[in-house]
């Protein structure tokens, strides 16, 4: 097994030939009319769509690390279009018919995603199969058809992008270790995200953005960014699109917590073991546990699955390039063999870690303040892939004072308030992974209905 995919971060970067060369690093103080801080899918999409709106637009991008170095590089590659946040809270300050319509443009966005992999030759290894959210027990069950049933009482989702299914039926698609149900949702598609973020990167560039890398960010103030190394960027407008490493700026200690996830990676399956499965399509693959598990089969038929990933750090810290500890790569092979026994006997290849963003009340937001030029967007709450393209027309529109649909959604200004002080996060996200993981024991072991660990840890961390 491999800690951090051998230096090469995550395994999607072993597929593509390990960590990429840097591009040049900001050497001198610039003025440009957009700064993008953080160069992932978030900045990346902003960058591409502001130059594809205006070609005189000065853009740059700067990234501490090389672009997709975050989550953008290391997830599961289930980009799916499902509604992720809380549609109560946003309903405080919204109506019903702005958050539908938001609900439809982030559905439809993995088809834009897709268009501009089209329109750019990137080749992401996309495959637009759906989703299967696949049940093992009782309670479980109870979730997914909660699932289906508030997708069907949506009045932009027909019913032909979502369908729930028998045990039987299920197993004809995936034959998943004691599944007894599960929903099909057409919204999702299964992508190489190393291989989409450095071809929008790469799209960007062509566009006329600049992206620096190796490029730390010290300091975001009105209109002015503060490099690492003492360089000044003067710009109209500022771009906060950090994510989950956001807290590492002066200000923002508290704005969003990064949490832990972890993927493994099998060597390529045999045609004998697939035949176990039963998996012959490209659909990834959820479960409705509370450690949420997530798989998918890679182009080169390989398995992939992921979940919790190592504990939460102290103080908002994030992870060592890619780096899980031991306890967290066994915690997924005993999850793998437990959804798969057919692949038992499997070498595990490749495993990573990597963190990503949660906003105090989990909700998604972009923004702009045409008064200070600062503008932001993120806090996906691991659902990101699909979300930051959405999130980046939006920040299209509102930096070119463009009143579009898109600027009326309600995660537009949205603001979310800031995490406690320690210790008292690092109390809340460590018994949230104590008391979920008791929640999934208990459901495992026959509980019919949702364990009250899963809803104390709900309300400890305010998790929808």
């Amino acid at each position: 097994m491999f800690l951090g995919a051998n230096g090469d971060i995550s395994f999607w970067y072993a597929d593509i030939g390990g960590v990429p060369k840097l591009r040049p690093a900001l050497k001198q103080d610039i003025e440009v009319d957009v700064c993008i801080v953080g160069g992932g899918f978030t900045g990346l999409w902003t960058a591409y769509y502001l130059k594809k709106a205006s070609r005189g637009l000065v853009v740059a991008v700067l990234e501490r690390e090389f672009a997709g170095f975050g989550a953008s590089g290391r997830n599961g590659g289930n980009m799916t279009g499902r509604f992720a946040w809380s549609r109560e809270r946003y309903l405080k300050r919204s109506t019903p018919d702005r958050l539908a319509a938001m609900e439809l443009a982030l559905r439809n966005t993995v088809a834009e995603v897709i268009g501009v992999t089209r329109e750019e030759a990137i080749d992401a290894d996309i495959a637009h199969a759906g989703n299967l959210a696949i049940a093992t027990n009782l309670a479980q069950l109870e979730r997914i058809k909660e699932i289906y049933e508030d997708a069907l009482s949506r009045r932009n989702v027909p019913p032909e992008q979502v369908e729930l299914l028998s045990a039987q039926e299920s197993n004809a698609r995936v034959k998943l270790s004691q599944a007894v149900a599960a929903v099909h949702s057409t919204y999702s598609a299964r992508v190489q995200p190393a291989k989409l973020v450095r071809g929008i990167a790469i799209a960007a560039e062509r566009a006329g953005a600049v992206i620096y890398e190796g490029t730390g960010v010290a300091e975001i103030s009105t209109r002015q960014v503060r490099t690492s190394s003492g360089q000044t960027v003067r710009a109209n407008v500022v771009v906060r699109a950090t994510e989950a490493y956001t807290a590492q700026l002066p200000g923002f200690a508290r704005a969003i917590l990064p949490l832990s996830s972890a993927i493994i990676v099998t060597e390529p399956l045999s045609d004998e073991m697939w035949r176990g499965i039963g998996w012959q399509g490209s659909e990834t693959i959820t479960d409705p546990s509370w450690g949420h598990n997530y798989c998918q089969r890679t182009r080169g038929n390989r398995l992939t699955i992921g979940g919790w990933g190592d504990p939460y750090r102290y103080g908002s810290g994030t992870d060592a390039r890619g780096e899980i500890r031991q306890a967290t790569i066994d915690q997924l092979v005993r999850d793998f063999y437990r959804m798969f026994p057919q692949a038992a006997g499997a070498r595990i290849d490749h495993a990573w870690g990597g963190v990503f963003g949660v906003p105090r009340d989990w909700c998604a937001s972009v923004g702009f303040d045409p008064s200070s030029g600062f503008a932001w967007g993120g806090g996906y709450v691991g659902a990101g892939i699909a979300a930051s393209n959405l999130a980046g027309r939006t920040l299209r529109d509102l930096i070119l004072g463009h009143a579009t649909d898109l600027t009326t959604y309600p995660w537009v200004n949205w603001s979310a308030p800031n995490w406690e002080p320690e210790p008292l996060r690092w109390l809340a996200t460590r018994s949230l992974r104590a008391l979920y993981a008791l929640a999934d024991k208990a459901e495992r072991n026959g509980a019919a209905t949702q364990s009250p660990y899963a809803s104390l840890a709900t309300w400890i961390t305010g998790r929808p």
